[in-house]
C-alpha cells in the first residue's frame, strides 16, 4: 500500500510489487533449551511476541513464521500473520482453505460444513397463503423496529454509551500492549449434542458457553477480591457487558468459487477485502443453577439479532462515512464502538474434514486478531470434528489467562452433562 505524499488529499492505494519470499517466510532463531523444556509455552510466547512487532509497510503485509519443533499437538507449527487491511476473517480463512486439499483425496478441495436447508414454503390453500402473508408482514415490522433500535444503540455506543467496568474491560491504550494468544481444543460433537438437545444452532451454544465461562471467571475473581471479612460476598446478579461481533455480509459461496478468486483473469462476483458489518452483542454475567439456561439465553439473544439489519447498516454506513468524510472519520467511529464495549467475539467455520497444506497434514487451525482496543477477544474456529477456542488477552491484565481458558472447557462440560438429561 502506497500513499502519494505530494498530494495531501490522496488516498492510500494498492500497487503490485515483486515479492521476495525471504522477507515473508521466517524461521525464528529460538532457544533450543526453551523449545525442548516446554515447547507449548515457547510457541505461545513467540506468537504473543508478534503482537508488539510492527509490520514493514514497504512490503506486502503478510508473514509465515515457521516454528519447526514438536509441541503436544503437532510436529511443527506455522504462525501466519496478515494485516487486516488485506481482508476480513472469512476471506483470509477462505484463502487458506482454497490452498488446502482433502487429506482423504488430495486431488479435490476440502468439504465445507453443510448449509442449513430453508424451511418448506406454505401450502397452496387460501388460508395458508393469508397466514404466510400475515407472518411476512409481521416479520417485516419486527425487522424494521429491531433495526431502528439496534442502529440507535450502535451510534450511541460509538459516541458515549459505555459498558460498566469489569475485570474484562481494557484500560486506555490496551491496543498497543502485548497480547497473549492461547487456545484449547473442544469437541464439536459435544457442541452439536447440546445444539440438537435444545434445538438451537452451534453459534447459540458457543454464545451460551461464553456467557457461562465469563460468569465463572467473574464471580471467582470478585469473590476473592471482595472477601475482606472472611464471608464470601453474595454474587451480583445479571451484569451486562457487550461484545463487538464481526459479521460476514457476503452470500456464502462454494469453495470452488473461493478458489477461483485467486485467478485474476476471471471476473468473479465474490470479492476479497473487508466485507463485514458490526453487531453489538450483549452477554450476561449471572450464576444460573441450570447450566442450560446460559444456552437458552444465548439463543434468545442470537434470535433477536437475526431479526435485525444492524450488520448490513453498519457495513454500508461505514462505506458512506469513508466516502463523505474520509477513512479517519470512519476509524474514529469504529474506535469508539470498540472502546465503549468490553470484548470481541467471533466464530468461523473451517473444513468439515481433515485437510493437507501442500502435503502437510493440518492438525488444527487457530485464528485470532490484535491491534484493537479490547483486552479480551474470544474466537471459535471449527475444523473437522473439533472446535478451537482461541483467547487473545492483555498479558498484564490477565495473568491467570489459562484459568479463564479452563473455565470455557468446564462450562461446555457442564452444559453437555446437563443436556444429556434433556434427551
Amino acid at each position: 500500500m502506497v500513499l502519494d505524499e505530494a498530494n495531501k488529499n490522496a488516498k492510500p492505494r494498492w500497487v503490485r510489487t515483486t515479492v521476495n519470499l525471504d522477507d515473508h517466510v521466517i524461521f525464528p532463531d529460538l532457544d533450543p533449551a526453551a523449545t525442548s523444556a516446554d515447547p507449548d509455552k515457547a510457541m505461545e510466547d513467540y506468537v504473543s511476541s508478534l503482537s508488539t512487532r510492527p509490520m514493514d509497510h514497504s512490503r506486502p503485509l503478510w508473514e509465515f513464521h515457521v516454528l519447526d519443533f514438536p509441541t503436544s499437538e503437532a510436529r511443527a507449527a506455522v504462525a501466519i500473520r496478515m494485516h487486516h487491511s488485506l481482508g476480513d476473517g472469512v476471506s483470509l480463512i477462505s484463502l487458506l482453505m482454497a490452498c488446502t486439499r482433502s487429506a482423504a483425496d488430495p486431488a479435490r478441495l476440502p468439504a465445507l460444513p453443510a448449509q442449513p436447508t430453508p424451511p418448506p414454503g406454505p401450502g397452496r390453500g387460501l388460508a395458508a397463503m393469508l397466514a404466510a402473508w400475515a407472518a411476512w408482514a409481521w416479520a417485516l415490522l419486527v425487522l424494521a423496529w429491531n433495526t431502528l433500535v439496534d442502529v440507535a444503540r450502535f451510534v450511541a455506543t460509538s459516541w458515549f454509551l459505555r459498558d460498566e467496568r469489569t475485570p474484562f474491560m481494557g484500560v486506555p491504550g490496551v491496543e498497543f500492549r502485548r497480547k497473549r494468544f492461547l487456545n484449547c481444543t473442544l469437541s464439536l460433537d459435544d457442541v452439536k449434542f447440546v445444539k440438537n438437545a435444545l434445538k438451537c444452532t452451534v453459534n447459540d451454544v458457543l454464545i451460551g458457553v461464553t456467557s457461562a465461562a465469563l460468569s465463572r471467571y467473574y464471580f471467582r475473581k470478585t469473590a476473592s477480591t471482595d472477601d475482606t471479612s472472611g464471608d464470601r460476598t453474595k454474587p451480583q446478579k445479571d451484569i451486562r457487558l457487550r461484545a463487538a461481533l464481526l459479521v460476514n455480509i457476503r452470500k456464502t459461496p462454494g469453495l470452488h468459487t473461493l478458489a477461483e478468486m485467486m485467478d485474476n483473469s476471471k471476473n468473479n462476483t465474490v470479492k476479497w477485502g473487508n466485507q463485514i458489518g458490526y453487531i453489538v452483542l450483549p452477554f450476561h454475567i449471572v450464576m444460573h443453577d441450570d447450566p442450560l439456561e446460559y444456552i437458552r439465553r444465548g439463543k434468545r439473544t442470537a434470535d433477536r439479532k437475526k431479526r435485525s439489519l444492524e450488520a448490513v447498516f453498519t457495513y454500508w454506513s461505514g462505506n458512506l462515512v469513508v466516502k463523505l468524510f474520509g477513512i479517519k472519520a470512519a476509524a474514529a467511529l469504529c474506535y469508539g464502538m470498540f472502546t465503549n464495549t468490553t470484548m470481541s467475539f467471533s466464530s468461523l467455520a473451517g473444513p468439515a474434514e481433515k485437510v493437507e497444506f501442500y502435503g502437510h497434514p493440518i492438525v488444527y487451525i487457530a485464528t485470532s486478531v490484535y491491534g484493537h482496543p479490547h483486552a479480551l477477544t474470544v474466537h471459535f474456529q471449527s475444523y473437522s470434528n473439533i472446535v478451537k477456542l482461541v483467547l487473545a488477552v492483555d498479558d498484564e491484565q490477565f495473568p491467570d489467562s489459562h484459568q479463564l481458558l479452563d473455565d470455557f472447557a468446564e462450562s461446555l462440560r457442564l452444559v453437555r452433562q446437563a443436556a444429556a438429561s434433556v434427551e
